[in-house]
């Protein structure tokens, strides 16, 4: 599984990056296509539901995608054999 932000959802309110208590969001400085600062996915490996949901098989952590008001943060599967970083923290 892979986080990923809909810039055609996000308003820019940074909630995301206030809640995660991982810090895998930063907010954004460039302006997307509808003139909105979205924020950024920084080191996205150290989300648990990235790396652990298929294992457990149920949601584990999820406040970035509770608190979003526009629904713009979701979850999806990554293509086979697709390269990703994983972190492991001690």
């Amino acid at each position: 599984m892979k986080l990923v932000i809909d810039e055609s959802r996000c308003k820019g309110c940074n909630l995301c990056v206030l809640v995660c208590p991982y810090r895998i969001f930063q907010e954004g400085t460039e302006l997307n296509s509808r003139g909105v600062v979205s924020p950024v996915l920084d080191r996205p490996e150290r989300c648990t539901n990235c790396r652990l949901q298929p294992l457990y098989g149920r949601m584990l952590c999820g406040v970035c995608h509770m608190i979003c008001p526009d629904q713009a943060i979701t979850w999806v599967e990554e293509e086979p054999f697709e390269p990703h970083k994983v972190e492991v923290e001690f």
